[in-house]
């Protein structure tokens, strides 16, 4: 019986990327968003959508039996309050975008793993050149759907950031590379003592104001735009680098980290969050991270020990390193400016 167990786990995990297709599939044809006006029947589903009848039923079913909708006795599908809250757009915690991105650009170039494990090289659907994250944001409507991606991961760091830091002693922060602003906005929300802002490349700025105004901070949150590898980062408490240095190789890691040692002030604070790893204890989820920024930008994940490095080498002296709950089991490091 324990090799029939065995054996059935290992075909289940081969087959797990059948599982992230239903979910992809169901925010690209608009599932959770036609439910969003009621329980439909799979014949009202299927017209709406323009399904095939040989394979909605089983589609459909299959998104009970992963509890993202509910089935009623007369036949009728509805969202699950998980569905309701994380996969209709237009909510605080929307997740769509991060599926849509994952369908689009990650889920074929993890096609590609056994490729990209012989020669190095990332396989993005459109292949990085020297400045990635400017080529993209060329296009607005591309750019808006990755940002709104990078949300989906901001969202679940913000209620916890909030918690780390003693924020009544500080009077600022910028967000480096913070995209739409909104863990910004969650910050300030949370402390509204404080004047926040976004460093972002100059072409997210209409993006940034658009979401600003969605949320009801434009005016309490600021665009900052630049090239953080170039101009200077603007002078503040608390400087925010998340998710930023695993897109970049280890020297231009470092650079960022000690080009933020003289935008932070006296007694202020840099705080950084990523997929750290820990050698000692490898973590399946910060490993996946990794994987999937080397196969995006050719980046990498970085330990907590070359952080640490990094951030006193820069001037800072770290503090702490929290781990938090996100997709990718992220840490945050800490690290205090003395001087």
């Amino acid at each position: 019986m324990e090799a029939i167990t065995e054996a059935v786990a290992i075909g289940r995990l081969s087959n797990a990327y059948a599982q992230s297709k239903l979910l992809h599939s169901a925010v690209e044809l608009g599932v959770f968003t036609l439910l969003a006006d009621g329980p439909a029947s799979e014949a009202q589903i299927r017209e709406g959508l323009g399904m095939h009848p040989r394979l909605s039923g089983h589609f459909l079913d299959s998104l009970v039996a992963l509890e993202l909708l509910s089935k009623a006795d007369d036949g009728y599908y509805a969202n699950t309050p998980a569905a309701r809250r994380l996969l209709v757009p237009g909510g605080a915690d929307y997740m769509g975008a991060l599926c849509r991105v994952a369908a689009q650009r990650h889920y074929p170039m993890w096609g590609k793993l056994t490729e990209a494990l012989r020669d190095g090289e990332p396989k993005a659907t459109r292949r990085p050149g020297p400045e990635p994250f400017k080529d993209l944001y060329e296009d607005p409507e591309r750019a808006r759907t990755f940002l709104a991606h990078m949300d989906s991961a901001h969202t679940m760091v913000g209620p916890q950031l909030v918690e780390l830091l003693d924020w009544r002693q500080y009077t600022s922060f910028i967000d480096v590379g913070g995209a739409r602003g909104t863990l910004a906005a969650q910050i300030i929300r949370e402390h509204p003592h404080l004047t926040g802002g976004v460093f972002e490349l100059p072409s997210v700025e209409p993006i940034f104001d658009e979401h600003m105004e969605h949320l009801g901070t434009k005016e309490s949150v600021h665009f900052h735009g630049g090239d953080f590898f170039v101009d200077p980062l603007p002078e503040t408490d608390v400087l925010i680098l998340g998710h930023i240095l695993h897109d970049w190789p280890a020297d231009k890691a470092q650079l960022l980290m000690e080009r933020a040692f003289p935008a932070v002030r006296p007694s202020g604070a840099l705080v950084v969050y990523d997929q750290m790893l820990d050698p000692r204890e490898p973590d399946l989820h910060r490993l996946l991270g990794s994987l999937n920024v080397a196969l995006t930008t050719g980046g990498t994940e970085y330990s907590q020990g070359q952080y640490r490095a990094w951030a006193e080498q820069a001037g800072f002296r770290v503090s702490d390193f929290h781990n938090i709950t996100t997709i990718g089991n992220d840490v945050v490091m800490i690290a205090v400016k003395d001087r």
